[in-house]
């Protein structure tokens, strides 16, 4: 049997990098897809890049004939939607430029798999923040959306033309609604990576203070690590299907802080200032999900615990804060 390939869109962020690790360890080419630019930042797959069975290359989900054209010289059986822009502050300030991306861009790649080949199995990153102002506590695959950002909306668009395409033209097209999930790659902007940072550079003496915004906001935090298998488990079923992958437990930013200062001795009161600029426009105050069917249908589970997570990004960022210290 050939050996199966893998596209994976936004293969240089965290979810990126994560699936293309477990996918090479499962015996798959895959080939990662990187804009052109000057400012592309490999450190996150830079491990990877030796490896015969990973190929980049350039492509842009502004552009569609650059994905048909992907298509064609990859051949992949299965395609990994990660690209997107993500960061929901940003949606505010680029709103425009998030739709292209994060909306239109779905359906670009969409419309390349059925030009194409519509045998191809296609996986679209959806996200928690489509529920926003929740209507159900927790949220499931029935919940409806209240989107309350730019990027939330932009995450429903492409929920729902995932959808569309997977009904109108029998793609294997499926979405994962995944909740909130970090790691030491998590980008610095994120709350959870921005907290874990400050304290490891708090305990070295390198900055004071961490101001932070709503310290009552609740998410179901999980690891990414985990994540990444079920977006592979849901190309490896029947039939297609949409699936909230979560832990199923809330968190505040409180308790973050407290997770974090604790595990380095420190009193988070002593360092934590709310800043009001920090508060989002329009906030969503409570997102925990119900991934009883990715239990019951994939077979998937959480293995990493909320304590675990916040610990384990804790102490990489104070090892690699030390060692550049030192250097």
């Amino acid at each position: 049997m050939s050996q199966k390939v893998a596209l994976i869109t936004g293969i240089t962020g965290q979810d990126g990098s994560y699936l293309a690790e477990f996918l090479l360890e499962q015996g798959y080419k895959v080939v990662g897809m990187v804009r052109r630019s000057s400012t592309v930042n490999f450190d996150r797959i830079a491990h990877l890049q030796e490896m015969e069975a990973l190929e980049l290359v350039q492509g842009d989900l502004l552009d569609q004939m650059s994905l048909v054209d992907i298509l064609r010289d990859s051949r992949p059986q299965e395609v990994y939607n990660l690209a997107a822009q993500s960061f929901v502050p940003t949606s505010w300030r680029q709103p425009v430029l998030t739709g292209e991306f994060t909306a239109l861009g779905v359906t670009r790649m969409l419309d390349a798999v059925r030009i194409v080949d519509p045998e191809i199995r296609f996986y679209q990153a959806s996200s928690s923040e489509m529920f926003g102002k929740v209507q159900a506590v927790p949220q499931n695959e029935d919940t409806p959306f209240y989107p309350r950002s730019p990027y939330g909306v932009a995450k429903v668009y492409g929920h729902w033309i995932t959808i569309n395409y997977r009904e109108s033209y029998n793609l294997f097209a499926c979405s994962g609604i995944l909740f909130n999930h970090e790691s030491p790659r998590r980008g610095l902007e994120f709350v959870t990576h921005k907290v874990t940072h400050a304290v490891a550079r708090i305990k070295l003496g390198l900055q004071h203070e961490l101001h932070l915004g709503n310290l009552d906001a609740r998410r179901d935090w999980g690891y990414a690590k985990d994540y990444v298998r079920a977006m592979w488990l849901m190309l490896q079923q029947d039939g297609p299907d949409d699936y909230v992958i979560s832990t199923g437990e809330t968190h505040s930013v409180r308790e973050l802080c407290q997770v974090a200062f604790n595990y380095l001795g420190l009193d988070w009161e002593k360092h934590v200032v709310v800043d009001e600029k920090f508060y989002r426009p329009a906030e969503v105050d409570l997102l925990i999900g119900d991934a009883n069917k990715a239990k019951t249908q994939l077979g998937w589970q959480p293995e990493v615990s909320f304590k675990e997570l916040i610990e384990m990004m804790v102490q990489a960022d104070f090892d690699e804060l030390s060692q550049h210290h030192k250097s």
